[in-house]
């Protein structure tokens, strides 16, 4: 059986629902599960139960220091190991993201997963096209970021999920590998031209300060944001590869469309 960690966030649930409809039997775990989900807590040991799973599918327990994710990963692989998972699948990051703020908890685990004993396969999954957009701030004239002119290897979510089922579906063919899964390369100024309006650079300073007087964020929040304005706007995070098409069998998914759509999601006035 595979289980999908997280299952109530929006890439296992996407992977759960591409594993549906091709007719891989797939359990979903999560901190609040539903009644077809199992109850899996990272931060509480005793809920990890993974008996009768043989494929775990990992997704990153990323939404905290890095020191709480790392030990959430590796309390979960110590219950796979217990458990009898043979093969665990983890979403990690791209290689071309090595300098971000959160790049060393995902490094970190990959060791943790290569050194487990199981059988595994690693995701280095590029930034969303939809966490591209999103970022993107309106004001009355238009959209503003600091990315500046830097290009971003974006990647649809739902792409990700795509791929995270191909190989949850039949682990075995991707023992031992890493992929790195990154889309076409978008900028500020694309997603402002589709949406028919002007892009402002602001400064990395300005950016942070920003940040930094947000109520809203978390501590660890900020240096993260800042570290992927400046991977893009410096050409970090714009290269491109073939994993992604060749795991999916098809074209991707156009990123431009899909940050275009995030942003004017957040348009004020649209809701």
């Amino acid at each position: 059986m595979i289980m999908v960690t997280g299952a109530n966030g929006q890439l296992a649930s996407r992977t759960l629902a591409e594993l549906a409809e091709r007719g891989v039997p797939a359990l979903g775990g999560s901190r609040t599960p539903t009644d077809a989900q199992r109850h899996l807590d990272f931060d509480d040991p005793a809920t990890l139960d993974l008996t009768g799973v043989s494929t775990l599918l990992l997704v990153s327990a990323g939404y905290a220091e890095d020191d709480q994710v790392v030990a959430r990963h590796r309390t979960v692989l110590d219950a796979a190991r217990r458990d009898g998972v043979t093969h665990v699948v983890y979403t990690s990051l791209t290689g071309a993201g090595d300098h971000l703020g959160f790049a060393p908890a995902h490094r970190a685990t990959e060791r943790m997963v290569r050194g487990s004993g199981l059988a595994w396969t690693v995701l280095r999954n590029g930034l969303y096209a939809e966490l591209f957009g999103a970022l993107l701030t309106w004001t009355p004239d238009g959209l503003e970021s600091a990315f500046g002119t830097g290009a971003l290897a974006a990647v649809a979510r739902a792409d990700l999920a795509a791929a995270a089922a191909v190989v949850a579906g039949e682990p075995t063919a991707h023992a031992g590998r890493v992929y790195d899964l990154v889309g076409d390369p978008i900028t500020a100024g694309d997603v402002a031209e589709r949406l028919g309006v002007p892009h402002r650079t602001i400064g990395l300073g300005e950016y942070r300060s920003r940040l930094l007087g947000d109520a809203n964020l978390l501590p660890f929040q900020p240096p993260m944001l800042a570290s992927i304005a400046t991977g893009v706007r410096h050409g970090f995070l714009d290269d491109t590869g073939p994993d992604l098409a060749r795991l999916l069998g098809r074209p991707l998914t156009d990123p431009l469309t899909v940050a275009a759509d995030a942003a004017a999601a957040a348009r004020p006035g649209t809701h």
